[in-house]
Order: C-alpha cells, then structure tokens, then sequence
C-alpha cells in the first residue's frame, strides 16, 4: 500500500492528485492508495476502486496507516515528516509551492532541500515522483532535529523585543 498525505491547510494540492492520477491511469501504480487530502479535491481519484480517501485522519489511524504501508508520499510539512523519520517509514516529500498557491511561501521547498543532506528525497516533477515510487528509498534510519527543538531554536535567533 502506498499512502499519500497533504496536510490540512486550507490551501488545495491540485498538482500532487494530478500527479497521482496519472501514475495510476499509466500503471505506475497498481496498488491500493490511501489519500489523506485535506481540502484538495480528490473527485479525479473516484474511478480508481483501490484508492480510498479522507480529508482528515486522527493521528494514531495515519501512524498506523503508515507503519502498513511500503512508501508513503508526503507534503514536507515539518511535523509529519519528523514522525515518518521517528517512526523509521520509508517516505519521499512533495513540498507545497507558493507559484501553485498550495501554500503562503515556499518554507516546505526550504525545509525538504535541508533534509535532502539527511537522505530524504523530495519531488519536484512527476518524473522525479514516478522514479522514486518505482525505486523507494529504504526506511528512514536518521534523526531529522537535534535539540533544541525548531520552535526553541528560532526564539534563540529571534528574541523577542519589547
């Protein structure tokens, strides 16, 4: 099983169902999908029947869902992938992109090029997407942050004035 996660903002991730929608007309994947969407439209993944969505999942049904699957796809939201990492998945990142207004700015973009140094790959085009669906990297065996954690590592470099 491949399972596929877009975050819940209320930004729509029209590129990543493109993406999977032609991987599954062409065959590149065959196996059944689970595709947590948020508010991104999935109606062009309704005439697959191996493919199930939801636009939320509890976070113990996602973990779960994730430790039975093969490969999972991903926006590069920080929290996520930090428990993919913790969790051992193996896992590629699709980072939202503010050109596709998918999101406000382009920190998921920052955020997987800073990983990739870790071994994490992310997409950037459906052929990239394709080639690490056919050949997935192994299960993550890293740690992605050391302490201090992100939030308490920004208030070191940007303290707060008064």
């Amino acid at each position: 099983m491949i399972t596929v996660t877009l975050g819940t903002i209320p930004f729509s991730f029209d590129r990543a169902i493109n993406w999977l929608d032609s991987l599954l007309d062409t065959g590149v994947i065959s196996e059944s999908v689970f595709v947590q969407h948020g508010t991104t439209d999935v109606s062009a993944l309704a005439k697959y029947p191996f493919v199930k969505t939801a636009p939320i999942v509890e976070t113990n049904l996602l973990m779960k869902t994730i430790e039975e699957s093969r490969l999972i796809v991903s926006h590069a939201g920080q929290g996520l992938t930090r428990g993919l990492a913790a969790q051992g998945a193996s896992f590629i990142l699709v980072p939202r992109l503010a050109c596709y207004k998918e999101h406000i700015d382009d920190h998921q973009l920052w955020f997987a090029q800073g990983v990739e140094k870790l071994g994490i790959i992310y997409c950037m085009s459906l052929d990239n997407l394709e080639q690490a669906i056919k050949c997935p990297p192994p299960s993550f065996k890293g740690q992605i942050f050391d302490e201090p954690k992100l939030a308490e590592h920004l208030m070191q470099i940007y303290p707060v004035r008064s």
